[in-house]
Order: structure tokens, then C-alpha cells, then sequence
């Protein structure tokens, strides 16, 4: 833990069911004229979309739609839309779907404000000045990028994942509205809702935790822990769904202000290079990489494990922290996040490139447990052969 930190929280959050429809409220507070929605078709199918223009109209706001955001966002995509923003004097931009659709409309906020190529403002503290105002509607349960000061997107000319990293990215308002997950299919919400819960366990764990990001990542981990499989099994259950929701914005107001690790490092250059889906990535990791920390601190691992389900009477933390990694297996079993070998994208033969860009991940450093290339190497092939 720190000996010193800070903690900041830029965004003002509005949670609630029913909350979305006073967006028209939030755009005018935010001094909006020209507003541009940028979604993907998959939400846009789920008719999301119809209500959120129907509210800009209902308010006489003037709105253009980009829907053409995929997972994994890219950077041609990002100046794509910036483009069309600038074209359109753009002066507000509102996020809506999962991570990657928040994180373009930052990437967009940072072009429209400062200009250039997305890749002159990778980094930390990088930006001059506030970007775009955005409003930020997730409808998935699991990235947090409604509330972090962060955008990730990936450099098509390396294939590697990229960090804008500034307080100054942070969107002004976030809108959580448990009813707009209703929709989310059971496979999106599984993979999702691990991505929230992977975010808190890193939180937790990694070298940059601190005594705020630990009392809200523990939080979330129960929470997450308690309502993921239900949510995922009856998706009309609203309760599950809003635990669901204050879970990952919880988790993701901790990883914001501590870091992610070692999960992320692998998970990002993995979506880098194939474009496998971010909670994908990151279920499929997490056991193996839990397993590898544990030596770097055992308490804090055996009370994620606790939280897990594991039994603590009568074992050591050290046992209650290995039994930890079997409950992470059984879970994603559980939930039916494929398995890497399953993947048939994937190919060994790239595991010695994607260990290399896990080393480089501007997270590797937070990793409880220093990795070289090598344990990374051998934790890509454990995950691809083990069950």
C-alpha cells in the first residue's frame, strides 16, 4: 500500500432507473448546441438509440449519430469521427454502449480541442486543456470508462493498445441507468461483468493500491460476486442488473485511481493483435495471472478469495488464496466465457510477441509481482493448455 496517494473523481455520476431521460436537462446544463452521438449498430439494433435521439428531439437538440465504432476502438476510426464532428461544429459528444464507444467519444473530445493525430496524445498528463464536454451512458455493466480519466485505443499501424492517461479526458457527467442493461444478451453481460470484476481484483491487488481504491474495490468484488450469475441467467432481473452496474462503476473508480496489472497487460495485447473482445480477454487471463501474484501478497489475495466463496476455516491464507484461483475457473466455466485454445484466431506461434507487448503495457509496472517476458510467455501458454 502507498505510503502517500491522492484520489480524484472528476465526473459527476446520476444513477438510477430512468435517470437517461433527463438527458435533455444534462446537455443544456453542459451548454450543448450540436451534439454528436457516437454509438455502435449493435446498440443502435437494441433500439437504445431511438430513445436517446427521441430525448435530444423531445429537448430541440440538434444531434448527428457515429455508429461505426467496433470493439477494441481504432484509431482510424477515432479521427473518422472527428472529422465528421469538426465538420458538423460538434460542441458536445455523448458516449453510449460499453468501453469502446466511451472511449472513442474521449479520443474525439481530445481531436476536437486540441487537434493533430490521437497518437500525439498518447501518455500521462499529455492534453493542454479540458476536452469536448461529454456525457458518458454506459449500457454494458463492466469497462467503468463512464467515470475514468483514461481512453484505450488501438494503434492499427503497431496493433498495439494505447493509453491517453489525463484527469483532463474525464467526462463531465455519467448517466447510469440500470434499465438500459435490460437488453444486454447473457454472453455480453458474462464477459462484461468479469471485465468489472477483474478491474477490482487488480485494483485491489496491484503496487498502486491505496486505502480508498481497497475499501471500493473489496466492495465491488462482493458485489460483482453475488449478482453476476444472476444477472447473466435472468437478464429482466432489474435488481441483479443495478448491483451489477454499481458494481463496475465502483470497481471502475478504484482501478482509476490505483491501476490495473498483470490481466490487463496480457488481455490488451491480445485484443491489439486479434481483436479479442476486452471481458473475453480478461476472464480467460485472470485465474493464471491471480495464481502468479499470490506470493506478492497473500492476505490480500486469500481475502479476494473469501469473497470468491472460499471457506476459510481451518486454512492457512496461503491455501484459502489457491483455492481463490479454482473459484475464478469455476466462474467463468460457469458463465461460459470461452476458452483461449477455443479462440481460432489465436496461435501460439504469437505468444512470444504478445508477452513482449504485455512487458510493455504502460500497466506492467503496477503488476504486484514483477513479469518478465518470459513469465508472461509461460502464463499465455498455461492459459491456452490448462483447463
Amino acid at each position: 500500500m502507498l505510503e502517500t496517494f491522492q484520489f480524484n473523481l472528476s465526473t459527476r455520476i446520476e444513477f438510477g432507473n430512468g435517470q437517461v431521460n433527463k438527458l435533455g436537462t444534462y446537455v443544456r446544463e453542459l451548454n450543448g448546441s450540436k451534439v454528436m452521438l457516437l454509438t455502435d449498430k449493435g446498440i443502435k439494433s437494441t433500439g437504445i438509440v431511438d430513445k436517446v435521439t427521441d430525448l435530444l428531439e423531445q429537448n430541440d437538440i440538434q444531434y448527428i449519430i457515429y455508429d461505426h465504432i467496433k470493439p477494441n476502438p481504432r484509431d482510424k476510426d477515432c479521427n473518422e469521427a472527428y472529422l465528421l464532428a469538426k465538420k458538423e461544429n460538434v460542441d458536445l459528444l455523448i458516449g453510449l454502449g460499453g468501453g469502446s464507444s466511451m472511449d472513442t467519444a474521449k479520443a474525439v473530445g481530445v481531436l476536437l480541442t486540441h487537434g493533430g493525430e490521437i497518437k500525439e496524445w498518447y501518455g500521462l498528463n499529455a492534453l493542454k486543456h479540458k476536452i469536448t464536454p461529454l456525457i458518458c451512458i454506459p449500457t454494458t455493466a463492466g469497462t467503468g470508462s463512464e467515470i475514468t480519466f483514461f481512453s484505450v485505443i488501438t494503434d492499427t499501424s503497431t496493433k498495439l493498445k494505447m493509453n491517453i492517461l489525463d484527469n483532463k479526458v474525464a467526462p463531465e457527467i455519467a448517466i447510469l441507468d440500470p434499465e438500459l442493461t435490460l437488453t444486454l444478451p447473457p454472453s455480453i453481460t458474462a464477459s462484461t461483468g468479469m471485465d468489472a470484476l477483474t478491474h477490482a481484483i487488480e485494483a485491489y491487488t496491484c503496487n498502486l493500491s491505496e486505502p480508498i481504491t481497497d475499501a471500493l474495490a473489496l466492495y465491488a468484488i462482493d458485489l460483482i460476486v453475488k449478482n453476476l450469475s444472476e444477472a447473466v441467467r435472468n437478464g429482466s432481473n432489474i435488481e441483479a442488473r443495478r448491483n451489477m452496474l454499481v458494481g463496475s462503476l465502483i470497481a471502475g473508480i478504484a482501478f482509476g485511481n490505483s491501476d490495473v496489472g498483470g490481466v490487463h497487460c496480457m488481455a490488451e495485447a491480445l485484443g491489439g493483435l486479434y481483436d479479442t473482445p476486452h471481458g473475453v480477454a480478461n476472464s480467460m487471463l485472470l485465474p493464471y495471472v491471480f495464481e502468479y501474484n499470490i506470493p506478492s501478497d497473500i492476505e490480500k489475495h486469500a481475502n479476494v478469495a473469501k469473497l470468491l466463496g472460499v471457506l476459510a476455516e481451518g486454512k492457512t491464507n496461503e491455501e484459502i488464496a489457491y483455492e481463490g484461483v479454482l473459484k475464478l475457473k469455476e466462474l467463468a466455466n460457469e458463465l461460459d466465457i470461452p476458452k483461449m485454445r477455443d479462440l481460432e484466431n489465436i496461435h501460439v506461434k504469437d505468444f512470444e510477441y504478445l508477452a513482449e507487448g504485455a512487458t510493455q503495457n504502460v500497466s506492467a509496472s503496477s503488476n504486484p509481482r514483477k513479469a518478465t517476458k518470459e513469465d508472461y510467455y509461460n502464463l499465455f501458454m498455461r492459459a491456452y493448455y490448462e483447463n
